[in-house]
């Protein structure tokens, strides 16, 4: 009798296959964490990169995957990597990738059943309307900006608000790394559209107007973040006391309308302790009536001077 010993079967003939590349080899970066992502039993996996113009990933794009009858089936970012991933049914989809300051795109990718499809680097090009403005000094529009805040109240909902009255300059530097930005906020304007609150707000329990007239943004850094996103970091002080933050800033882009402005939208959070903030009022189950992290926008249009 003739014995023959056969060799042991391969992983991939053993267990499932998550991924599978059309030509049938197995895909590449099986190791991270879009391996984790199983080709459904009705479908497909579509996966790619999304990287900039020089090759750095670009994490938080925007991933939408359109059918044939023009329907969003998928909605996704990137991941820190610049990866993404998704299931689908077989058919023929529209991926569209967007980013802040960088050019839309669209391609267009077949997904067939129990295969995974790579799109590999899709690369987005930088858009030439979001670059920085050219140098020189902008002065803040109060008719067409708003500074806004939004503070939580006793755990259940969140109460906004805006100060009125701010004036403020924008120096655009070449390189843009070594602009700045200073604003200047009239604290006795608060307003959250109930009088007795404002007052509240202007006491000396919180702003306290009347030695703190003002509060005040000075930036010491301009950081890219990539495409049109910043990060500003400057001193604020407020009620006496001055702290270093950080603002979440994108830049909107530039328009010609009664004369040349630029736009812009900054975020950050304050804790008003670290402004001796301190009214620590509580209700009957221990909530404070005021949280202690006060959210900021600054919404901001400015016009060029020179």
């Amino acid at each position: 009798m003739t014995v023959v010993v056969l060799p042991a079967p391969r992983a991939e003939e053993v267990w499932p296959v998550f991924w599978r590349k059309k030509d049938r080899r197995r895909a590449r970066g099986t190791t991270d964490r879009h391996a984790l992502v199983p080709i459904p039993l009705t479908g497909g996996v579509l996966s790619g990169q999304v990287r900039d113009g020089r090759g750095g990933a670009l994490p938080g794009t925007e991933i939408s995957v359109i059918d044939g009858a023009d329907r969003r089936v998928a909605h996704l970012d990137t991941d820190p990597f610049g990866r993404f991933a998704a299931s689908l049914t077989p058919g023929r989809y529209r991926v569209r990738g967007e980013a802040g300051g960088y050019q839309q795109l669209t391609d267009v990718v077949e997904v067939a059943w129990g295969e995974h499809t790579d799109m590999g680097m899709l690369v987005l090009g930088e858009d030439p309307a979001l670059r920085p403005p050219r140098p020189g000094v902008f002065v803040i529009d109060p008719d067409h900006s708003a500074v806004r805040f939004v503070a939580r109240h006793i755990g259940l909902s969140k109460v906004y608000g805006r100060f009125n009255r701010f004036q403020g300059q924008i120096r655009i530097a070449e390189p843009f790394e070594d602009s700045s930005v200073d604003v200047v906020i009239d604290a006795a304007s608060v307003d959250t559209n109930v009088e007795a609150r404002d007052t509240h707000l202007r006491s000396p329990d919180f702003l306290d107007v009347e030695r703190f007239p003002e509060l005040r943004f000075s930036s010491v850094r301009f950081s890219a973040l990539g495409g049109n996103r910043w990060t500003v970091d400057g001193d604020l002080t407020l009620h006496g006391l001055t702290s270093d933050v950080s603002l979440d800033t994108t830049f909107l882009g530039a328009a010609e309308w009664n004369g040349d402005r630029v736009g812009a939208v900054a975020t950050t959070e304050l804790h008003r302790e670290h402004y001796t903030l301190n009214w620590q009022q509580t209700i009957a189950k221990g909530l404070p009536v005021v949280g202690s992290t006060i959210e900021i926008e600054l919404d901001v249009q400015a016009t060029r001077q020179g």
